[in-house]
Formats: structure tokens, C-alpha cells, sequence
């Protein structure tokens, strides 16, 4: 997928759960009912009241079966009358999750979403698609680092029993499970009341966003092109110029200087791939390996592991050779792998040597 098809997928998700999110908090506002469903060992399901209307004040909690992913037990008119329109908190027991810890950078928070559905079929045997998911609040660790807990199961599994309960005429089912910590973490919402109020939200925050960003995206645009065209005209005064030291040197080298002059200035103007990688080799620490190098026009692209990725940065930086070094993709560290996995771009520059 393109970068802007990325950019447009994170903005999707992130509209869809803050419309959810306000959707669920005004009906809870406006006193909806709400039900607490929490699943046994046996496999069975505990409805209990949560907030009551006053016709419901008296009712008990009731137990109930299910049986591939379906309801098995009746229920009661009473308990059938409280569910229509009721927001439903379904807690499953952990046994149907798996959890996965996972240790990145702290700088990868921001990216969270992206870098665990990418990973997500890695870490799982489900596919993104075929997989919900959530992960605990990530807490720091040692060397800039975060830690979290990715809790994951089968969407078939636990969709057929939220519309099992909305079947039943629930408004609203949120599903949740409990973490070897014994933390409560939500993995899954499904709705089908409050459907217009949520694309409503959704519409509201596009046009927020749109409204907001279009005057952004003009200023980043003109921002870049202003910039491109500062960086083309400079590049072009410095051929011009190393195309004049040229000709002067080969007016005072004689006959024979033309030929000599144009390997010169070939060799002051191309980047060296062999040139590139002996450098490399000299600069990098013994704790950083480079499993893949790309060299494109003054372009540099390395991907590899290494014990600390942001010196990398300073390294390439202090090397007379490379300039404008940074990541062009986050740091990961999987829990099968000894280092982190960097992605580091930066300028190669086009003398090597003495500028013989």
C-alpha cells in the first residue's frame, strides 16, 4: 500500500473509533440500560443488571448457555423486555485470546495502530482481517524502550455472539477480556442502534478534518515545492561550477588533461557503491548488521538490526561522506529478535577522497 493509502486507512480507523467511542458515551448519557455479561469456566454467560429502570429493579441475575457461538438457553420475558435497547458489556474468558507481548521504541507510540496490524499475522495465526484485536497502555522499560500486551482472537468467534446479542435486541455489545495482570481490556464493538447518530459524528469529523487540513495541505505542498526548487537550482550551480574547475584544470593540463579531467569529474559527481559500502563497514558498530542497501541516484536506504538505532543517526552523521540521515520507516523490535529493526535513509555525497 502507498504512503497516502496509509495515511487515508489510519484516518478511517481513527474516525471510526472516535465516533464509536462518543456515540457509545452519549447513549450511555442519555440512560440507556446496561447489562454486565460475564463468561464462566463452563463456557456459560452470567447476565446481570447494571443500571436498572424502575420496572426492573427486582430482576436476578439469570445464567444462560451458548453452543457455537449461539445462545442456547431462552430467555425469560422480563430479561427479554430489558434487553431491547440495552448497551451490552460482554467480558469472555481469556482461554479464547492469545497474548503476545511486544517491546518497541518509545518514538513508535504514536504509530501503534499501523505497526501492530502489519504484525499482526506474525504474532497471531489469524490474518488483520480475520483477527480483532487490542493491546494493553504501553509502559516504558529500560533504553527509551515500551513494552505492551497484544490480546487478539478470531473476529468469527466472538462476532457471532455479540450478534447473537443483538439479535436479542441489544443496542450496542462491547467485548472485553481480562489480561494475565488481570487488567480489563476492550477488543471488540459492535452496534446497530445509534447507527445515524455514529455517521452523523463520522461526517462531523470529516469535515473537521477537512476544513483543518486543506489549509495544511496547501502550506506543506507549497512548502515542498519551494524547497525542491531551491534544492534543483543548488544542485545545478554546483555542476556548473565543478564543470567550470573542470575546464580549467584541463586548459593547464595539456593534451592529454581532457580525458583525465571528465574520470575526475565523474568520479567527484557519481556516488561509488564500493566507495559507499567500505565506509560503511569502517562506521558501523560490531552490534549493527545490514541485511538490505539501496542505492538510488544520491540516495542511501540501509535496513538491518542493531542494538541502538538512534546513534546510527550521529554516526552516519559524523562520517564526511553521508549528510541528512534519519529513519524513513519506525524502529521495531520483535520478541524473536536480539536488536531492533531500523530503516535508515540518508544523502550520499558525491567526492570521495581528496577531490583528485
Amino acid at each position: 500500500m502507498s504512503i497516502p493509502g496509509q495515511i487515508a486507512a489510519a484516518l478511517s480507523l481513527w474516525i471510526d473509533s472516535v465516533a464509536n467511542t462518543v456515540s457509545a458515551r452519549l447513549e450511555r448519557a442519555r440512560g440507556a440500560q446496561q447489562i454486565a455479561i460475564s463468561e464462566d469456566e463452563e463456557g456459560a454467560l452470567t447476565l446481570r443488571l447494571v443500571s436498572k429502570a424502575s420496572k426492573d429493579a427486582d430482576l436476578p441475575p439469570v445464567r444462560i448457555g451458548i453452543v457455537d457461538g449461539a445462545i442456547s438457553t431462552p430467555l425469560s420475558p422480563e430479561w427479554s423486555a430489558a434487553m431491547k435497547g440495552a448497551i451490552v458489556d460482554l467480558a469472555l474468558r481469556p482461554s479464547r485470546f492469545v497474548f503476545r507481548p511486544l517491546e518497541l521504541p518509545g518514538r513508535a507510540v504514536e504509530f501503534l495502530d499501523g505497526i501492530i496490524r502489519a504484525q499482526i499475522d506474525r504474532l497471531t495465526p489469524w490474518s488483520p482481517a480475520e483477527a480483532v484485536f487490542h493491546w494493553t497502555p504501553p509502559q516504558p522499560i529500560a533504553d527509551d524502550h515500551v513494552e505492551l500486551t497484544v490480546v487478539a482472537t478470531a473476529r468469527a468467534a466472538v462476532t457471532s455472539l455479540s450478534q447473537a446479542l443483538l439479535d436479542l435486541g441489544a443496542t450496542a455489545v462491547d467485548i472485553s477480556t481480562a489480561t494475565p495482570g488481570m487488567e480489563r481490556i476492550a477488543v471488540h464493538h459492535q452496534r446497530i442502534g445509534g447507527q445515524t447518530g455514529s455517521s452523523r459524528l463520522r461526517f462531523a469529523l470529516i469535515a473537521v478534518l477537512a476544513i483543518a487540513g486543506v489549509p495544511a495541505i496547501l502550506s506543506i505542498g507549497l512548502g515542498g515545492i519551494v524547497t525542491d526548487s531551491y534544492d534543483a537550482e543548488q544542485q545545478q550551480i554546483q555542476r556548473r561550477i565543478a564543470e567550470r574547475r573542470a575546464i580549467a584544470r584541463g586548459s593547464q593540463g595539456g593534451p592529454g588533461g581532457s580525458a583525465i579531467e571528465l574520470l575526475a569529474r565523474r568520479k567527484q559527481t557519481m556516488p561509488s557503491a564500493v566507495m559507499v559500502l567500505e565506509e560503511l563497514s569502517g562506521i558501523l558498530p560490531d552490534h549493527t548488521y545490514a541485511t538490505e542497501l539501496r542505492i538510488e541516484g544520491d540516495k542511501l536506504q540501509i535496513t538491518g538490526l542493531t542494538h541502538d538505532a538512534p546513534s546510527l543517526i550521529e554516526i552516519l552523521e559524523r562520517s564526511p561522506h553521508f549528510a541528512s540521515a534519519g529513519f524513513f520507516a519506525p524502529t521495531t523490535r520483535a520478541a524473536n529478535e536480539s536488536g531492533e529493526r531500523f530503516h535508515i535513509e540518508t544523502r550520499i555525497k558525491p567526492q570521495f577522497g581528496s577531490g583528485t
